[in-house]
């Protein structure tokens, strides 16, 4: 009889015990919460801006707003309205058919070719060329009268402020970590020799004619009005010796970056130093346009770039030395004689 009892009273116990169990399970589930971030995880600030892409243009071509779409337009098609087949002949501002895009590559969101994206921060910004702080819109038509072969829009014109909306729009919350990355172009190793113009041919037949053409004169889109799918390298219808692009280093620097194009990128270049350092002065060896008045350009000649190819200069090197190098000593000698260094 007494195991009888003593076993009921440990019945109880349990009974007890697991009566407690799942009233505590039941308080339990009745003021669980969830966390809020059970499906957001933290994302590391880091990891936010590694994940930051430019805009997709043409994607988003239809909810632009309308002065940035005359903007792109303008950069995308600068031929057919700004140029020489504008049906307005007073709009027929650039000289010859390339458009802005033609350079600054992916609508000027690529990364290594002079990108668009969170430029207009960069302005107001000092410029030797003209030996002062200059606006966006001055720089803007520094090509125009360069690259484009052309002359200066109007400041205060609207095709002006559309392009500047257009190159504001695509800066659009550009993250701080990724402002280096989308300026100016790609880094070069400068050979310290001349430019081997039979390399740089042999380059350019093998990675650049099937685009450019054996000739170097580009192809044109199916409507020629729109200019060039890939642009001229030299001839009447390319930049002119005043441009940027007519400067050896600055030439292998955009090539190295970009091109072959759809297979190079800064990041992952093709070509090596070499390479485009030769090709880019075999491209420039060839005729093109001339801009007038390049000996006012760098008022303080010490701060023209070394490969600047057309004189004065504050030194005594030859102008086949200033276009084809080798560029160091010309290099050195400015940071002897003047303590500047210069790096282009």
């Amino acid at each position: 009889m007494e195991e009888i009892r003593l076993l009921a009273r440990r019945l109880l116990v349990l009974f007890i015990s697991m009566l407690a169990l799942i009233v505590v399970l039941f308080i339990l589930l009745l003021t669980y919460k969830p966390s809020k971030n059970i499906h957001s995880p933290i994302i590391p600030e880091d990891t936010k801006v590694a994940e930051w892409r430019p805009k997709n243009v043409l994607a988003e071509l239809n909810n632009m707003p309308s002065d940035v779409k005359m903007g792109y337009f303008l950069v995308a098609e600068t031929s057919n309205y700004m140029g020489p087949s504008a049906k307005d002949s007073t709009m027929r501002f650039a000289g010859n058919n390339l458009a802005c895009t033609n350079c600054h590559l992916q609508n000027g969101t690529q990364a290594g070719s002079a990108s668009w994206v969170g430029v207009i921060d960069r302005f107001p910004q000092f410029g030797g060329r003209a030996n002062k702080t200059g606006t966006i819109e001055e720089r803007i038509n520094g090509c125009m009268e360069r690259s484009m072969n052309g002359k200066m829009l109007p400041e205060d014109s609207e095709e002006i402020k559309a392009i500047v909306a257009y190159m504001t729009w695509l800066g659009e919350d550009l993250p701080k970590d990724k402002e280096k990355e989308f300026k100016g172009y790609g880094a070069l190793n400068i050979p310290n020799k001349v430019v081997d113009l039979k390399k740089g041919e042999e380059v350019f037949e093998k990675e650049c004619t099937l685009c450019h053409g054996a000739d170097g004169q580009g192809i044109r889109y199916t409507d020629a009005s729109k200019g060039y799918q890939y642009p001229p390298l030299w001839g009447n219808d390319s930049y002119n010796d005043g441009a940027g692009m007519y400067r050896v280093i600055a030439a292998a620097q955009f090539i190295k970056s970009n091109m072959p194009f759809g297979q190079a990128t800064w990041k992952n270049p093709k070509l090596t130093d070499e390479e485009a350092y030769n090709v880019a002065g075999y491209i420039n060896s060839f005729s093109r346009p001339h801009k007038s008045n390049t000996e006012d350009d760098y008022p303080d000649k010490k701060l023209k770039p070394v490969s600047t190819p057309y004189g004065p200069w504050a030194d005594d090197f030859s102008a086949a030395q200033h276009k084809y190098g080798p560029f160091q000593p010309i290099m050195e000698f400015y940071k002897k004689q003047y303590n500047i260094i210069k790096t282009k």
